[in-house]
């Protein structure tokens, strides 16, 4: 489901913290006194250096099922993806649907949470896709929808008391989704029935974590319990959509920066400005624990179909914020179906669109980006982060990222117009590889850089 911080608040966050751009530490510190790269937070060995794919399967072929996504596992490889995210496969409810013609409702009415939606296949043909996932060294995680449930879900003739009611005895309908109503979590059967349906998928298919809908509408201390008893059964990666801190020491890996995005989403158009961005993300870095993961993105199922394709946000820059979602602290980052096209439309929710694979023009992008992930250390999640002032910050953006022997510079030009600049700090000197220039480069001090509108530069150092 569609869940963001609102504009305004984001503007409240800058205006709290605006003095940070320019006093701000440049390194993360905790309240140990020990900065991000020497705290390891208890989050599954393979996650840190990893990156996400959100799979819409409806759309991702036209038959939409699992065994035609499967024909995709070996290009997926290929490109380095690692976590499979397979938006809700439950049984859809049909009461409240939103149109009555060709609609196939919305993946985040759950019908049965025991069961598979026949539009993608049966649970073998699911057992069988994540087991070929697993060979291949995929992890994979399934999108999970604890807020609410469809209105025809069984558990609302079974147990409707797990339901919550408004003073006229219905059952209420959240954030006004008509085709959902809103779980009950005063009812301890109900916290002790979701948690067994979240066990039941770890003990059918093996799964390796959930990506939670609307986790911060659903109470703290289920989501505690819950995590703790999944993580009896399995090391599970735990993805929640949501923007609040309290969601990580509920035992959540990762979590949606909103606040940092949607300041993002303003740079090209010129609603905001790179100081806000950096005001912003050290709120953000303030607030969360140094250890928490964060999901950074250039578009994911919600964005593309409710606000636009990554083009229509990030225009020319489309690539260039990618490379920074990929390369920012705390990040393990998110590739939505088709991006590798890469896809420019909004795909419809609700009915059949079909992505349109064509050329594949993005994919050796997003396998480098991948690539240097998983092979450089610098990359890691908990890996430091120092951010670079530039002579022209109003139009660049830079930092560096380290871990043990590995560097990385990274230099964004967010501006329409060409830019020299100079960086003016000795973190950059040495011999380092252009990632996506192919070739060796010896960085000083006084380099002078000239960069096109919407490029970036990746330097990679082994630090002796």
């Amino acid at each position: 489901m569609f869940k963001r911080l609102p504009f305004v608040l984001c503007l409240i966050y800058i205006l709290f913290s605006s003095w940070a751009c320019t006093n701000s530490p440049q390194t993360n510190i905790n309240s140990s006194g020990k900065t991000d790269s020497e705290t390891v937070g208890a989050h599954p060995s393979w996650s840190y250096q990893s990156n996400i794919y959100e799979v819409n399967l409806r759309q991702y072929s036209g038959a939409g099922t699992f065994n035609a996504f499967a024909k995709s596992l070996p290009r997926l490889k290929e490109m380095g993806v690692e976590i499979l995210w397979f938006m809700p496969i439950n049984p859809i409810g049909v009461v409240g649907r939103k149109f009555t013609s060709h609609d196939l409702g919305s993946y985040y009415a759950v019908k049965d949470y025991f069961g598979v939606n026949s539009e993608f296949g049966t649970m073998d043909d699911w057992k069988e896709l994540v087991k070929k996932a697993h060979d291949l060294g995929f992890k994979v995680i399934m999108d999970w929808v604890a807020n609410h449930s469809s209105p025809d879900n069984v558990w609302m003739t079974t147990n409707p008391g797990f339901y919550k009611r408004d003073s006229g005895g219905k059952a209420v309908i959240p954030n006004g989704w008509d085709d959902t109503r809103k779980l009950n979590y005063d009812n301890q059967v109900l916290r002790d029935s979701m948690i067994h349906a979240m066990q039941f998928w770890i003990k059918e298919s093996d799964i390796d974590g959930f990506r939670c809908d609307d986790a911060s509408d659903v109470p703290d201390d289920f989501w505690k319990h819950a995590i703790v008893e999944l993580r009896k059964m399995k090391t599970v990666f735990m993805l929640a959509e949501g923007d609040k801190p309290s969601l990580h020491d509920d035992g959540f890996d990762e979590s949606y920066p909103w606040s940092v995005m949607n300041i993002a989403y303003g740079i090209y158009s010129g609603k905001t400005t790179l100081r806000q961005l950096d005001s912003v993300i050290n709120y953000d870095d303030s607030t969360f624990p140094k250890t928490a993961f964060r999901l950074y993105f250039t578009t994911n199922h919600d964005e593309n179909s409710w606000n636009g394709t990554e083009f229509e946000r990030f225009g020319e820059d489309a690539k260039a914020f990618a490379v920074w979602a990929f390369t920012m602290h705390n990040s393990v980052p998110l590739i939505y179906s088709g991006q590798e096209i890469p896809n420019k439309k909004r795909l419809k929710f609700f009915v059949k669109d079909t992505i349109a694979w064509n050329q594949f023009t993005f994919a050796s992008f997003y396998a480098t980006l991948n690539h240097i992930r998983r092979s450089t250390e610098a990359l890691s999640a908990d890996a430091s982060f120092v951010k670079l002032h530039t002579s022209k910050d109003e139009s660049i953006y830079a930092f560096v990222r380290q871990k043990n022997t590995h560097k990385m510079v990274v230099v964004l030009n967010f501006s329409k117009q060409r830019q020299q600049f100079m960086i003016g700090n000795s973190i950059i000197n040495g011999e380092a590889k252009n990632i996506f220039g192919g070739i060796n480069e010896k960085l000083e001090v006084d380099k002078k850089f000239n960069m096109e509108p919407g490029s970036f530069l990746v330097y990679d150092y082994d630090v002796q």
